[in-house]
């Protein structure tokens, strides 16, 4: 998996906490350790798919835009990282017989992973992550 998933989940998350606050790219960039323009490709998804809003300009910034209890991590994984389990294989030896097919035999046991991934990230929400971190805070 990729850390887009992460980050994306770090920036609802944090927005969520912040509720009505608006919160540059610079400071949720600073949050989550990584470069700015990083974080903007993340915000951007994130953005056009409905999940934040944003004001330009001095003032500006990023707020939440749905209800973190309706934002499932399959949701955001399917969004960041969908197919980022599939193991990438070197051009081979087409008259091999491994070669020549464990490509798509590996593609359908990481497709099978895949889904079964999404279906178990299908049960938390943004909201859950929000609570597990304030136990943690505890």
């Amino acid at each position: 998996m990729n850390s887009d998933f992460t980050l994306a989940v770090h920036s609802l998350a944090l927005l969520a906490i912040k509720p009505g606050k608006m919160a540059t790219s610079d400071y949720l960039a600073g949050s989550a350790s990584v470069h700015p323009v990083r974080m903007r490709k993340i915000l951007s998804l994130l953005k056009k798919n409905g999940y934040i809003t944003s004001k330009e300009g001095a003032g500006g910034g990023f707020t939440l835009s749905c209800r973190v209890e309706d934002v499932t991590l399959d949701k955001i994984y399917n969004l960041t990282s969908v197919g980022a389990l599939q193991p990438r294989c070197p051009d081979a030896n087409q008259y091999c017989l491994v070669g020549a097919n464990l490509s798509n035999v590996l593609g359908d046991i990481f497709t099978d992973a895949e889904n079964h991934l999404t279906a178990f990230l299908k049960q938390y929400t943004i909201r859950d992550i929000i609570q597990s971190l304030k136990q943690k805070q505890l």
